[in-house]
């Protein structure tokens, strides 16, 4: 009877299932999960490496044996648990190797596994929205690996870089020891050539590279910045990453990453600003000036008699972002906020005169009295007082807290625009 029945339960065979049988089962549900077709299905990928980690185990006689008496702990300490051959490569190997197994039958797909390629540098291009409106070619300098030119990357003489013996140029050696009925299986980094795989005489090093077969070299690559490019834009650079001898140049990749604005807030390829006005602009119109991102300030005139409420939004169309490599521009959305005065009258803070009082009563509409009580009711009457600050703000921060600012997206810090 077997400890555990995992593995033939992924595989969809009993513990007793013969090897022709664990061979159908494997055959059946590789081809049914494998990645290269169930592209947009994440779970068959992992469904697909159990799959092939299961019959690995099962096929070999010895990890099998382990497994039925053990289970997986056996196999861990036996050393069948860890490492193994990839789901790819079993699956290479049981229908043939190579990349035809899997396109073969199906006319299509298994990935190519190409030549090994060095590492992608990645970097992070901080940018602000000026540069992007206006676009921009960045010199940015980074630090590399490259070939030893010296040497061309053998790390010593010609002739003189030996395969080493006791790993067989792998780099690392698998080693076994017993504990009590099992034999424990594991690999470490091999002691003579220190994980390198090469012998290297001291003698014979490169005096450049001193064995190591690669040197640090700077580069300057020019990054160019488009009109209207959004933040998450990659711009790569092919084979300008590192490189190591006997594999293709890694990659660099710059990702666009936009700074925060001051006065502008984006989204897409439209602009948001905040506006203060003061209120005989709002009341009476005028003139408002916007400085754009190139410089230009734009000049919007507000129509006298057009009441701009606190909080409405206007909008100039064309002037928002450059549409990234299309020949069009988003809209400039505006925004709002009407600054009231403390108080009405004349100087040295005089009260309002009735004379002003009229004036007003002239231009503005009429009183609201929707919230008059009616006439038989009982009132009292107060007057208001400003609030004590420091005795009362936190208590007086009830409404205040209310008024907020999340109607529009909010464009960086309020600005007070110059009227006339």
């Amino acid at each position: 009877m077997v400890k555990e029945t995992a593995y033939y339960d992924v595989l969809g065979v009993p513990p007793d299932a013969s090897e022709s049988q664990l061979k159908s089962a494997y055959k059946k549900g590789a081809l049914k999960y494998h990645p290269d077709k169930n592209a947009h299905n994440p779970d068959a990928a992992d469904k697909f490496k159990e799959l092939s980690h299961a019959y690995e185990v099962l096929s070999d006689p010895q990890t099998r044996g382990l497994y039925d008496q053990y289970g997986e702990e056996g196999l861990e300490q036996g050393g069948g648990g860890g490492g193994g051959m990839a789901a790819e490569d079993l699956f290479a190997q049981f229908f043939g190797g190579g990349g035809g197994g899997f396109g073969g039958m199906f006319g299509g797909g298994m990935r190519e596994q190409g030549p090994k390629k060095a590492r992608t540098i990645s970097h992070t291009h901080r940018v602000t929205l000026e540069d992007i409106y206006r676009g921009k070619v960045s010199k940015l300098a980074l630090q590399k690996s490259v070939v030893c030119p010296k040497c061309d990357g053998r790390g010593g003489k010609e002739g003189a870089v030996k395969k080493c013996a006791g790993c067989d140029g792998r780099g690392m050696k698998t080693m076994m020891r017993q504990m009590g009925p099992m034999i424990q299986r594991f690999q470490t980094v091999c002691p003579d050539c220190q994980g390198e795989g090469e012998i290297i005489r001291d003698k014979d090093r490169c005096k450049q590279c001193n064995g190591k077969k690669t040197i640090v070299e700077r580069k300057v690559l020019h990054v160019h910045v488009d009109r209207g490019v959004k933040s998450g834009t990659k711009i790569e650079f092919r084979g300008e990453g590192d490189q190591l001898p006997g594999v293709e140049p890694g990659d660099v990749i710059f990702e666009i990453d936009q700074k925060p604005h001051a006065r502008f807030e984006r989204k897409d390829d439209d602009l948001f600003y905040r506006c203060e006005i003061d209120l005989l602009t709002a009341l009476a119109g005028g003139t408002i000036h916007i400085e754009h991102l190139d410089e230009r300030w734009l000049v919007v005139d507000i129509v006298p008699g057009e009441v701009i409420a606190p909080g409405s939004i206007k909008v100039i169309r064309g002037q928002g972002m450059p549409s990234y490599r299309h020949h069009d521009h988003g809209n400039l959305y505006i925004q709002f906020d009407v600054k009231f005065p403390e108080r009405l009258g004349g100087e040295d803070g005089a009260p309002m005169s009735e004379e002003e009082r009229q004036a007003l009563e002239k231009v503005l509409p009429p009183r609201s009295t929707d919230d008059a009580p009616p006439p038989d009711a009982m009132t009292e009457d107060y007057a208001l007082e400003d609030v004590d600050s420091q005795r009362e703000g936190p208590r007086a921060r009830g409404l205040s807290g209310m008024d907020d600012d999340d109607d529009m997206h909010p464009g960086g810090e309020r600005v007070q625009c110059a009227s006339q």
